[in-house]
Order: structure tokens, then sequence, then C-alpha cells
């Protein structure tokens, strides 16, 4: 285990050093913790001779913050701290995301000059351009009004049927079976943090980028994954959004990827 701060919060993680000059900070789906997605994928990379960093966002888990908050702009400050933790140390830096965290890693690259290369696995790179086309912008703007409205108010992240943040058996079938250190509820705050994150635009931006993606994938556009036009996609035949969370033979894929992608390029 280990500490570091961010713009004065306690942030927990998991850091596994090796000799390796390379580094990659992971950040992992919405709602999501150390214990499930991104210390799979921390461990998975060490082993490959990576200096990893795997932590709680604030808000999240063991780390200090509003409880069950998404924040997109302290997500964003966490990164840059989980960064430079690992710069100071004398590593190249990369910076890898699942899910949602594969949108994190992109804005988070596209703005912090010490990240290396950057690498989304099944990554959500949201566009509200795009939600309010397919929408509708009348229906966009209402749907981020009930946000605002009710911006305090929690629901639960995932539930099998009825109200969720993210609803249906897909992501209950992997968080009802994860959760260590995880905590079923979300603020609708959050929601408002999910449609109004601006990706795409950090396209223009980014040092080398690589996107791995299920072709798929009913939670994480594939369409949006094209959109983004990494320097180089990797189509994965996965079944389901959360194959790419400890399936196999889809997890070893995505590590082979990536890693080769990192090596040659962080």
């Amino acid at each position: 285990m280990t500490t570091f701060l961010s713009d004065g919060l306690r942030l927990a993680g998991v850091l596994h050093r090796t000799d390796d000059p390379q580094a990659i900070v992971l950040t992992g789906p919405f709602t999501g913790v150390k214990e499930q997605v991104t210390g799979v994928y921390a461990e998975r990379f060490a082993a490959e001779g990576f200096t990893t960093l795997a932590f709680d966002h604030r808000g999240w888990g063991a780390s200090e913050g509003r409880p069950q908050h998404e924040d997109s702009q302290g997500k964003l400050a966490d990164l840059r701290a989980a960064v430079g933790l690992l710069a100071a140390d004398g590593y190249r830096v990369s910076v890898v995301g699942i899910c949602l965290g594969g949108g994190y890693a992109m804005k988070a690259a596209a703005t912090d000059p010490r990240v290396a290369a950057v690498a989304g696995i099944a990554g959500a790179y949201n566009s509200p351009a795009f939600f309010a086309e397919r929408m509708g912008l009348a229906g966009y703007r209402d749907a981020l009004r009930g946000m605002l409205d009710r911006y305090d108010e929690v629901l639960p992240a995932v539930a099998a049927e009825g109200e969720a943040a993210m609803p249906g058996e897909e992501p209950w079938s992997y968080y009802s079976t994860h959760s260590d250190n995880w905590v079923n509820q979300v603020t609708r705050g959050s929601l408002h943090s999910l449609m109004t994150l601006d990706v795409l635009s950090a396209r223009p931006l980014l040092p080398p980028s690589l996107v791995v993606h299920g072709r798929t994938d009913d939670y994480c556009s594939p369409e949006l994954a094209e959109a983004l036009h990494a320097d180089e996609t990797v189509w994965l035949d996965c079944e389901r959004h959360v194959d790419l969370y400890d399936a196999e033979p889809y997890v070893t894929q995505a590590v082979a990827a990536t890693a080769g992608f990192l090596r040659k390029h962080g």
C-alpha cells in the first residue's frame, strides 16, 4: 500500500515497483476501486516488468474526498498527482485507463507533457455533442437539468432491475461479485459529470495513443472508440463490456497489445 496527496486529499494506492524505467498509472471504471479492474491490470502489467500504480480516486474506496461522487476535474488532478509521483522517481510514465478511465486517461495525457504514451481499454470516450445528437438537444438538456435539480441525491451504482447509474444484468454480474472496498452508491450529480465529459476534443493533443476495444460493447460505444482515431486501434471479439474487466482470453490480449505498444512508444 502507498498513499500520496492530490489537492491536499490523501489517496490510497498499490504501487508495484520494478527496476524497469517505464511505469504505468492506471485509472478505471465509473465508481471503481483499486481492488477491482485496475488492480487486475496493475498486477498483469507488473508481471510484464512495468512499475504500476493503481489507486482509489478521491471519494472512492479508501481515499479521502466527497464519498461516492464523480468529480471530473478532481479525477484529472488525481492523475496529475499520480504521474508526478512516478515522474519524480525518474520513471517514463504512461497512463492506461479501463472503461471510463479510458476517457480520463486520454484527457490527462492531453494536458500533461510528462505522459509519454496513453492507452484506453474498453474505454468510454464521451462526447456531449454525440449524446445530444442522439438524444436530441432538448432531451439532452432536460436530462442534465434533472441531474442538477437532484444533484446531491444518491442512487445505486448498479442494479439488475430498476433504477441505477449503470442498470442491467451485465454490470450487476461484475460488481455484485467484486465488492471489496466498494459501495453500491453514487450521487446523481455524478451522472452530470459523465454526460458533460468531453474526451474526443483531446485527440489533437495526445502523445502516442492506443485503443483496445471490444467489437461488441453495450456500455462504452465502439463508435466513439473509433471516432477517437487513436494512433493504433486493436479490436477484440468480446461479447460483453465486462469481458475486458477480468475474462480470458480478452484480458491477456489487452495486456499484450498494450504492453507492446508502450514498449514501443512509452
